[in-house]
């Protein structure tokens, strides 16, 4: 692929280019095909058609029913009506629920969590290890009588840590089969699967999950277009009234063009994947190792699995996380910025806030040393050439910051 810009982007789970096919799936639902869904006239009933399309495809790529799939305005949207929605439903069941998560989730998942509790729900937050995978076993102790749900993140946007969801899962079913035969309701089970879909296993009936989100510009679709997945008999109200569009879950005018968009980028993302993660795993590898060759006293956050692993890989192919000591992470980023180059410090979302990053405290690191790591995320864009010059640019820059 040709270059974007005349910089380097090196911040792919942050956001993605449209791509090219996907753009011209969207374009004639701009302007010349402007129906609203919801019209009973030939303009309307086209866009219906095609929203109706677009679902069926994703859905038959998952490997799920037509009506499992919800499109909303965000994968935050999708994580909070996942969240609030089965919450709210259940309250009518048990008026204090219990719900199960880590300390590594998403902030779309951590608010929400944060305001259940203030209503008075308990929720229990699983610890990570140094590597960044939470236990099976905490999970089964931490489940109480009234526990509700379990929301666990399936890959980190921060350091790419991809947790044994399908084990989750299988081991879910099982307590649930327990909870049956003891009167006690069943504990459903949601992933965040937005930085997973590009390159690993999503079939929600192989995680055995009941709920899972996604997001369109993780997958170089646009912004402002996600999926909420829910399995038929989940329990969930929705958190937008209105006039019931998406099988009353989510209510609003359907954004066709970007629901063709997605629906596209889901098509190529599942075309292309084998292929995608071993181009991204192979330059995400040769851009660690020339890093760590320069840089003798840099550290890599999170877990590492070699080339060889990518079937079992325990981290995203694209993923790389790494601490300078004695260099913090404010100005190193200014300087590679300056110097044409766009990385991280880690999640988007939480780019503006002071503090350290609260996955990598959660993995043991210092507030001191959290702010002495960057993200780096490679995508499909990326080249040899890139990887070349990124090397040796954050080389020389780590080099001329110390001797300040």
């Amino acid at each position: 692929m040709a270059k974007i810009t005349n910089k380097i982007y090196l911040d792919y789970a942050a956001t993605t280019p449209v791509d090219k096919e996907v753009l011209k799936a969207m374009t004639p639902y701009f302007s010349l095909k402007f129906g609203n869904a919801s019209s009973v006239h030939s303009f309307g009933q086209e866009a219906i058609a095609v929203i109706d399309k677009a679902r069926e495809k994703i859905a038959k790529l998952l490997n799920c029913q037509f009506d499992e799939i919800i499109f909303t305005g965000s994968a935050t949207e999708a994580n909070n009506l996942a969240i609030k929605g089965m919450v709210s439903k259940f309250q009518t069941l048990s008026s204090k629920l219990h719900i199960i998560s880590t300390n590594i989730e998403h902030e779309s998942v951590r608010e929400p969590l944060k305001e259940l509790e203030k209503l008075g729900h308990q929720v229990t937050l699983l610890k990570v290890d140094k590597k960044g995978f939470i236990k099976i076993a905490d999970l089964e102790k931490a489940i109480k009588n009234n526990t509700a749900l379990v929301s666990v993140i399936y890959a980190s946007n921060e350091i790419g840590t991809i947790q044994p969801i399908k084990e989750i899962g299988k081991f879910l079913e099982k307590i649930n089969v327990k909870r049956k035969i003891a009167g006690l309701n069943k504990i459903y089970f949601h992933t965040d699967a937005v930085q997973a879909l590009q390159f690993i296993e999503c079939r929600p009936s192989w995680l055995k999950v009941d709920l899972m989100t996604f997001s369109g510009h993780k997958i170089y679709a646009p912004k402002g277009i996600g999926i909420l997945y829910v399995k038929k008999g989940t329990p969930i109200m929705p958190i937008v009234s209105g006039g019931g569009q998406e099988f009353n879950l989510r209510s609003g005018t359907e954004n066709v063009p970007y629901i063709v968009g997605l629906a596209k980028a889901v098509e190529l993302v599942f075309k292309n994947r084998e292929r995608t993660a071993a181009k991204m795993l192979k330059l995400r590898n040769k851009l660690l190792n020339n890093i760590i060759k320069n840089n003798k006293s840099a550290r890599l956050n999170g877990s590492f699995d070699p080339p060889t692993s990518l079937g079992t890989s325990s981290r995203l192919p694209n993923n790389i996380n790494i601490r300078f000591p004695g260099v913090g992470n404010e100005t190193l980023l200014v300087s590679l910025d300056q110097s044409g180059m766009a990385i991280s410090a880690g999640s988007a979302c939480s780019a503006r806030a002071s503090g350290a990053s609260h996955v990598l405290t959660a993995i043991g690191l210092t507030e001191k040393q959290a702010k002495e790591s960057i993200r780096i995320t490679i995508g499909r864009n990326t080249t040899e050439a890139e990887i070349k010059e990124t090397s040796e640019v954050i080389g020389k820059t780590i080099k001329k910051l110390k001797s300040i």
